[in-house]
């Protein structure tokens, strides 16, 4: 039996004296990620008259509808304080008091942050994949730090708590419309049928790319994998793991489907960088041990991720 370095009570305690440095830290995340948002919309989307999906893209239709008269980051603070004032009563403070954090700095950087006479990638294409994937990465730190940068995140989630619609679908079909919406400016409406069309291709790319890379950002750091380790071994393998790694580990019975003779499994989760340390303990233990090596994607609890940030 491996013994505990701290009782569950002093775990406990430990947390709740960490708990306001880690808000202090998602707190200065989000001001921080915010910044690569607005520099995606002033200086990528707004020059080249590429409408992204989103509120921001409601935000730019209403800019370029208006002559610029509108700017982004009035509209957009207007909508999301808009928004936030009926998330309050439907979904709960909570939620509202990380968002309007978020939406406060982004409104702030939307103003600071100069939209160019000139794009600054000439090219459109270029400007949109690099654009998407900029502003995606960030904007999944934000979300990995617990934060929002409102927008139609806050319509899918109102929608979601009465209609338990897919969040997904929800805010994909709110971009798309959104994103259709810009044939009708009249910058793009003057350009040929080819040109116009290419403006909304563009805008669906953009929004493509910005996802997969939130998913990315999301996924990349959340990786685990799974062991299955068959060894007459496994009690000295097991030990090791839990005094090493440290991990958790789980002995399973099982029978061999050939010899019919009963043996032990170890199981454990582990994240990706601890794999290479299992395989060496393993290896110096039992080098004839079979090992089963798995992704595992969404490990909620002790050592992982939140169960309740999932919920």
């Amino acid at each position: 039996m491996v013994k505990l370095k701290y009782t569950i009570k002093e775990q406990l305690k430990s947390y709740q004296r960490m708990k306001p440095l880690i808000a202090i830290k998602e707190y200065i995340m989000i001001i921080l990620c915010t910044i690569p948002y607005a520099i995606a919309v002033n200086w990528i989307l707004v020059p080249h008259t590429i409408v992204g999906g989103g509120l921001t893209g409601l935000c730019e239709i209403l800019y370029f509808a208006t002559d610029t008269f509108i700017p982004i980051w009035l509209s957009s603070f207007v909508c999301n304080l808009a928004l936030l004032i009926a998330a309050f009563f439907t979904v709960g403070w909570r939620y509202c008091v990380r968002t309007l954090w978020g939406v406060l700095w982004y409104t702030i950087w939307l103003k600071v942050i100069e939209i160019p006479a000139e794009p600054v990638i000439s090219d459109p294409f270029m400007a949109v994949i690099l654009g998407g994937l900029f502003m995606g990465s960030f904007l999944g730190i934000v979300f990995l730090n617990n934060g929002s940068t409102g927008g139609v995140d806050i319509v899918a989630m109102i929608v979601n708590k009465y209609k338990h619609l897919p969040m997904g679908r929800v805010l994909m079909a709110c971009d798309i419309v959104i994103i259709l919406c810009a044939y009708f400016l009249p910058e793009i409406k003057a350009l040929p049928f080819g040109k116009g069309l290419e403006k909304i291709l563009f805008g669906l790319c953009y929004t493509f790319m910005a996802g997969t890379a939130v998913d990315w950002v999301l996924n990349r750091t959340r990786q685990s994998v799974q062991f299955f380790i068959f060894s007459t071994k496994y009690e000295e393998i097991a030990e090791a793991i839990m005094t090493q790694v440290p991990r958790g580990v789980t002995l399973m019975d099982a029978q061999g489907g050939y010899s019919k003779e009963p043996m032990k499994v170890v199981t454990t989760i582990a994240r990706q960088h601890e794999s290479a340390t299992i395989f060496r303990l393993v290896n110096a233990i039992d080098p004839n041990a079979f090992v089963s090596q798995s992704q595992v994607r969404g490990v909620f609890g002790q050592g992982f991720e939140s169960i309740r940030e999932k919920a």
